[in-house]
């Protein structure tokens, strides 16, 4: 499928009360059931954007709870078509390094999701999932005893600052920066230019470390999502000794279940057991198997013929990222032994077609490609209705605020897109106004799209001259300031439900930077104003404030038109046990998978 942007959680609805937590609520996600009714998929869908319990020292005790007739021993192997595009935590916040993350690294917290669906934040390498207090703007975190990472060196409070304050250095670029900006402001880079590599710290006051199992951040306001955030696979902990800095990307130390025994860029990665590894320290990853053989350049029809077969070594295999590949859907569904070994789910990503506003600057050019894209013929080469559904806007249904009806350009009822509306808007626009460049991904799915594209915009008079990026790196190409592109298609979801982890990352003038995740260099004042402005409401509140976002948006600056909601159909092989449907990850879930005899 796709690489996109950020991976889902969940918000929380806590109470600050003498400095501690009172936790309310908590996520139920069926998963499992995407089907051809769009409708109860949505409906569904919503329940991933209700709120998870914070985790106390009890729920975050390891070690995970084991799975009923889980065996030991074997090898998965993983077919994907683009190889990972990073393995150093600091620059990852795309799905496939996000997946691979969670077997090679553990953070403060993790995300904790029982059989039932059920979604909690944990202590990972903390204790807890943190305290909190001076109303909710100072937290404070306790390490584990026993923690090493893969070299048998112990995890102390010095490799959690080093982990944070790397992420101010210029040669991280790629992943989340939530935490820092809320430390030091959105020009936090200034705070340590040097990422901590030299003599000069953040301060105590920011970031205190009184001892080895001590960790003390402190934020000028209020910040109840920390936990989190401190879950995402761009703030786990890279041990201050092995640091390489650039070279960390290729090499990184693991202090997961697994580390990296030989590393073929692009073409294949292998994973061995972390012997370093103490199940008995961590609540939620399991080591049954001896390692993972991870396959690139296997496209997605091979992938699913292979499967579909189950034959040989493919008995034991899993899709990573990719799923079945559209024209082999129904020979999936249509069998029931077949259809029994996928993982099928709601996921909480955007595709839109994005504008590089410093190049396409008439907004009748932007009105009319939203008018014209094609969103049926993009989500047949998804796989149709087991692919995902047409998007009106651009909240999903998984996140709150989700508007259901709101549908400026009728979408809905025009999903194969309105030529004769595109083509009015166009006919006083300029011919030099009319040609624009797309960037698609090396993969089969990205060829699908740019036929679809092509044909779409050629029907209202435009042109699109197709230019191909390798698929490992398409969202550093695009995330460059000065990339030669015009339109470019994106996928973002939620980091947790929160209209603030959509609008803010996506369009937030601040994030207009290299390898910043704001892809139509959106400045604009009055968006960076009701971001501003919802920041500092309380959510029931806020939720007016990102709608107003949303619409203005939209309707106003057109940044991208919205294309279509992603599903999650991913097939395995028949001796692959423990496979579920992930709603934290979106995707199979990595970190319970077994061999079966």
């Amino acid at each position: 499928m796709m690489s996109q942007r950020a991976r889902t959680a969940r918000a929380v609805v806590i109470a600050f009360a003498a400095g501690s937590l009172v936790l309310t609520a908590c996520s139920k996600n069926e998963g499992g059931k995407s089907n051809t009714n769009s409708k109860k998929d949505q409906k569904e869908a919503a329940v991933q954007s209700k709120a998870v319990t914070y985790g106390d020292e009890t729920a975050s005790a390891g070690p995970a709870k084991e799975l009923a007739g889980a065996k030991s021993g074997g090898t998965i192997t993983v077919y994907q078509e683009a190889g990972i595009s990073h393995l150093d935590p600091g620059q990852i916040y795309v799905s496939d390094a996000g997946q691979v993350a969670n077997l090679l690294f553990r953070r403060l917290t993790q995300f904790s999701e029982d059989d039932k669906g059920n979604v909690s934040v944990v202590g990972d390498l903390a204790t807890d999932s943190g305290k909190s207090s001076d109303g909710g703007k100072t937290w404070t975190y306790t390490l584990r005893d026993g923690v090493k990472d893969q070299n048998g060196n112990a995890i102390t409070s010095a490799d959690v600052r080093h982990t944070i304050e790397r992420l101010y250095a210029k040669f991280i670029f790629d992943g989340p920066t939530y935490l820092q900006s809320w430390l030091s402001g959105p020009d936090y880079r200034k705070a340590l230019p040097d990422g901590g590599f030299g003599s000069k710290h953040l301060p105590d006051s920011v970031l205190d470390t009184p001892d080895d199992k001590t960790v003390v951040l402190h934020f000028d306001s209020p910040r109840p999502d920390l936990p989190q955030t401190l879950a995402m696979a761009g703030y786990a902990i890279v041990p201050k000794k092995t640091d390489t800095k650039e070279k960390y990307d290729k090499a990184p130390v693991a202090t997961g279940p697994y580390k990296i025994a030989e590393n073929k860029a692009g073409k294949s990665v292998k994973l061995v057991k972390n012997t370093n590894w103490d199940a008995k320290t961590d609540p939620v990853r399991h080591q049954y198997v001896d390692g993972f053989d991870f396959q690139f350049g296997v496209t997605e029809s091979t992938q699913t013929k292979r499967l579909i077969a189950d034959q040989g070594s493919n008995k034991t295999a899993i899709q990573f990222t990719g799923g079945v590949e559209a024209t082999q859907i129904q020979d999936v569904v249509s069998n029931p032994e077949v259809n029994k070994r996928t993982v099928k789910g709601y996921q909480p990503y955007v595709m839109q077609l994005s504008f590089n506003l410093d190049r396409v600057k008439d907004k009748k050019v932007r009105e009319a490609v939203t008018y014209a894209v094609n969103s049926k013929s993009l989500i047949a080469g998804e796989g149709g209705v087991y692919g995902g559904d047409v998007a009106p806007n651009y909240f999903a249904p998984t996140l709150p605020g989700y508007e259901e009806k709101y549908d400026p350009y009728g979408r809905l009822k025009t999903p194969q897109g309105n030529i004769a509306k595109a083509k009015e808007i166009l006919k006083d626009v300029p011919d030099s106004e009319k040609t624009l460049v797309f960037a698609y991904g090396s993969t089969e799915a990205g060829q699908k799209r740019k036929v679809a594209i092509e044909d779409a915009l050629s029907k209202v008079g435009l042109k699109v001259v197709a230019k191909e990026i390798d698929s490992a790196s398409y969202y550093e190409q695009i995330g460059k300031l000065s990339n030669p592109y015009d339109i470019y298609i994106t996928g973002w979801g939620q980091d947790w439900p929160s209209p603030g982890t959509v609008i803010t990352p996506i369009y937030d003038g601040s994030q207009v930077t290299d390898g910043g995740s704001n892809y139509a260099h959106v400045k604009d004042p009055k968006v960076d104003a009701l971001i501003k402005k919802a920041l500092t409401q309380e959510p029931t509140e806020a939720a007016a404030t990102w709608k107003e976002a949303q619409h203005y948006l939209l309707e106003n600056v057109i940044p991208a038109a919205p294309l279509w909601y992603t599903k999650s159909f991913q097939l395995f092989g028949s001796q692959v046990g423990g496979a579920r449907y992930s709603s934290v990850s979106s995707l199979i879930d990595m970190t319970r998978l077994y061999v079966k005899p």
